[in-house]
């Protein structure tokens, strides 16, 4: 782990940096923070629950975005050893892997530091992202840049025809899927996570191969945005080739299920696409239209507002009101959007994502440790403060998880200020 100061101006100039990235992942740390804390479970909002087994809600593109990311961060990364195999680039692979990995492990320990190994969980997000990476990396540095897709549908294809033949009788089951059987063999049944009612790993060994394949779709975007700039081309192309993405792993999901549990390749391919839409939209918004104008900005925001009062007309009128709930919410999401936008909201998250992700991690975790009387400070402060806010529960379940993510971009954001950039 290394402190820096960035040396990137800031959005409103030409930056060193790719700001459109940087929010893309700003946006996704935030949202993981929104969907892994809400003041109670019992009051979820759909779109920001799991999907129970196959299937794919928006918080279900979380963690792929953030090993999408982290592809397209690799291109310009590894740029400067000419994405050749050598010693300064293998010490830089190796050196990132450990701290990541170390990392994910003391998120799984804390704060249980007496706590009995034997049963301590091995994998974890940041350990996934960590050998993902890793692999990722060493593919790079390996084969040439044009022939990535190569390896990438290899592991895709691959992983699909060890789950299909090695599976049994029902292979993308819980029970019966491959991957849970290689982690039974190889971590063993105390170090997996329990979660689903019986051992099984989401982020385990097998499924982390296709993983690799969401990294270097990322790469291959990066590498896109690399050699022909923030350009409409780029733009087209990123569109295109995510919109095919989209829809290629639809149709291939009526045979290898969409699931992110067992990070089946259908899966892999259909948010790869999502990830590949939402920055050729960042990169059009932010680095070719320079967002920080409030010319763009109002043209957003006429365009929430347009949809919200589009949502409410037809909720006076129609007999439903499940479409038109539907135009109120995504209105009033873009209008957040644009106005988070223009206060630069993300980029404290994402000019420091790790450090940011750990707080957030570290923080929960105390919360959940920490007793008030009978009952934790999570639910403590739920109870007290923001379920008496709200006849609905959801919306006070909603407002405890603002308030952390209000609370992690605070640090961050100090950070943001200072030009500090912490980097694994």
């Amino acid at each position: 782990m290394s402190v820096s100061k960035s040396t990137a101006k800031s959005p409103k100039g030409q930056s060193a940096r790719l700001v459109s990235l940087d929010v893309f992942r700003g946006m996704t740390i935030a949202f993981m923070i929104i969907v892994n804390t809400p003041g109670t479970w019992s009051h979820v909002y759909a779109p920001l629950r799991h999907a129970s087994w196959h299937g794919c809600t928006p918080t279900d593109l979380v963690f792929p975005s953030f090993l999408f990311i982290s592809g397209v961060a690799m291109w310009f990364s590894l740029r400067k050893y000419n994405f050749e195999f050598s010693r300064p680039a293998i010490i830089r692979l190796l050196r990132r892997v450990l701290l990541i990995f170390a990392a994910g492990l003391f998120l799984n320990i804390f704060p249980y530091f007496g706590r009995d190994y034997t049963t301590l969980r091995i994998m974890g997000v940041l350990q996934r992202i960590a050998l993902a990476w890793g692999l990722g990396a060493l593919i790079v540095l390996l084969v040439k840049r044009n022939r990535i897709w190569i390896p990438a549908a290899v592991l895709l294809f691959g992983y699909w025809a060890l789950m299909y033949f090695l599976g049994g009788d029902d292979p993308y089951s819980l029970e019966g899927n491959f991957a849970r059987k290689v982690d039974l063999a190889l971590l063993g049944e105390k170090h997996l996570y329990k979660g689903f009612g019986m051992p099984f790993d989401p982020e385990g060994l097998l499924s982390t191969l296709p993983a690799t394949a969401t990294v270097l779709l990322g790469f291959m975007s990066g590498g896109l945005i690399g050699v022909r700039g923030s350009s409409w081309k780029t733009v087209g192309w990123l569109a295109a080739v995510g919109a095919l993405l989209v829809a290629a792993g639809l149709l291939w999901g009526e045979y290898f299920p969409i699931n992110k549990p067992i990070w089946t390749s259908s899966y892999v391919i259909y948010a790869g696409g999502i990830g590949m839409l939402i920055l050729a939209l960042l990169v059009m918004i932010i680095d070719i239209f320079r967002i920080q104008g409030w010319k763009t900005i109002g043209i957003i925001l006429a365009g929430g507002a347009l949809m919200a009062v589009t949502g409410l007309l037809w909720k006076a009128t129609a007999e439903t009101g499940y479409s038109s709930s539907f135009l109120i919410t995504v209105g009033l999401v873009v209008i957040a959007f644009a106005l988070l936008l223009k206060l630069n909201f993300f980029l404290p998250f994402g000019m420091n994502p790790m450090s940011t992700y750990l707080l957030a991690g570290i923080w929960t975790k105390t919360m959940l440790a920490v007793k008030i009387g009978e009952i934790t400070l999570y639910n403590w402060i739920f109870t007290n403060l923001c379920s008496p806010l709200f006849e609905e529960q959801k919306l006070a379940s909603l407002l405890f998880a603002l308030l952390q993510v209000t609370l992690i971009w605070a640090f961050g954001y100090i950070l943001y200020r200072k030009k500090i950039m912490i980097k694994f």
